[in-house]
């Protein structure tokens, strides 16, 4: 216990006195947190767009008016004719060109139906995807009202309309940074402690103090405790920061209990400290460590369904998502933050991760090879 002691209170003194490594530690998780939550979003919001408007009647003018009304588009100020309606999409002064065709009016009065082309820029296709979904909404409105005026103008009393209302679950608001926020302080616990450990042992190798280990009497499991558990407090120090500034800055809400957000917590933290600790025993540099850990968070972020949904990938990626401890964790505090999930709703999770830990600590003890 003593010489666990002495290995920790070495690593924190080490630590404290680089003082390169504590911005790193302290200050660009916050930075991070305060950009990513506002920019890694998929909301689309103030999408150009124009009206080429070839009906002139008040149902295309009533149209256009609809998504000028919409927060989501913003309408150029340019008049465009057939023309320039191609060039608007070209040369990026519109997202979205909405065609009205000739007699548009006419054709939904006398035949019940009019045609609408959508002019739409699918350079990025998950964001053309966004606006047309936006689109295909605003014109659905604009059916129901349209059907619902023409029949009331032939019937003495109005056609009453089946009212819709809707109830959201768990984020009542739709706001993105609500379901963001989470998984971002996720990702950051995750570089911090995956990157901090990863460097720990080569660290020693590096400066040359790694043979005065080897020939003292410390054991393996000993040596890999006492370098764990530094990273492990910074790593839920930085959870707890995190927490704070997600409900002070964006009133992120907490349904759950926040002690079981911590459990769960320490248990990932073994797994992903152990998985840092078996980088550090595999380089022989910290330039090395970092460019390993780098590739597997990588895959590791880009495979946990923070920014895509898990359920969107191929079979075959969700497959290895099952073997990525950054999705289990991303998973359980959205669960516990915005649904209020108890510990028998991510018990799966805990005993999925709690053999990973046991696996990934015995292996970072195998792979250090000690003289005596």
């Amino acid at each position: 216990m003593r010489t666990i002691f002495y290995i920790v209170r070495k690593e924190f003194r080490q630590i404290f006195r680089n003082r390169s490594m504590l911005p790193i530690i302290f200050v660009m998780p916050v930075i991070q947190l305060l950009i990513l939550a506002n920019a890694a979003t998929f909301e689309i919001k103030n999408v150009d767009f124009n009206v080429l408007d070839l009906d002139r009647s008040p149902l295309s003018f009533k149209l256009a008016s609809k998504f000028e009304a919409s927060p989501y588009f913003t309408r150029s100020r340019t008049e465009i004719n057939s023309y320039t309606a191609e060039e608007e999409i070209i040369n990026g002064k519109a997202k979205l060109v909405i065609v009205i065709p000739a007699n548009f009016e006419k054709d939904l009065v006398r035949d019940d139906e009019a045609e609408v082309q959508l002019l739409i820029n699918a350079i990025d296709g998950s964001a053309a995807g966004i606006i047309a979904s936006y689109a295909q909404n605003i014109l659905a409105d604009f059916n129901i009202e349209a059907r619902i005026n023409m029949i009331n103008m032939y019937q003495p009393e109005p056609v009453p309309v089946i009212g819709i209302s809707y109830r959201h679950w768990f984020n009542p608001e739709l706001d993105y940074i609500t379901f963001m926020v989470p998984g971002i302080m996720a990702l950051l616990v995750t570089l911090i402690g995956l990157l901090l450990s990863a460097m720990s042992i080569v660290k020693e190798k590096e400066i040359g103090t790694i043979e005065q280990i080897n020939v003292t009497p410390i054991r393996k499991h000993e040596l890999i405790i006492g370098k764990l558990i530094p990273f492990f407090v910074i790593a839920l120090f930085e959870l707890a920061f995190g927490l704070t500034i997600g409900k002070i800055v964006f009133n992120i809400p907490i349904v759950g209990s926040i002690w079981l957000i911590f459990l769960f917590a320490a248990l990932y933290l073994i797994v992903a400290l152990s998985v840092g600790l078996i980088i550090s025993t595999y380089t022989d540099t910290q330039q090395q460590a970092m460019f390993i850990t780098w590739f597997i968070m990588v895959i590791f972020i880009l495979m946990s369904g923070l920014f895509t949904p898990i359920q969107s990938m191929p079979m075959w990626a969700q497959r290895i998502t099952w073997f990525n401890p950054v999705a289990y964790f991303i998973d359980v505090m959205r669960m516990v933050m915005l649904k209020g999930s108890t510990f028998s709703d991510i018990q799966r999770h805990f005993v999925i991760l709690s053999v990973y830990a046991v696996i990934s600590t015995s292996y970072a003890v195998f792979r250090y090879k000690k003289v005596n």
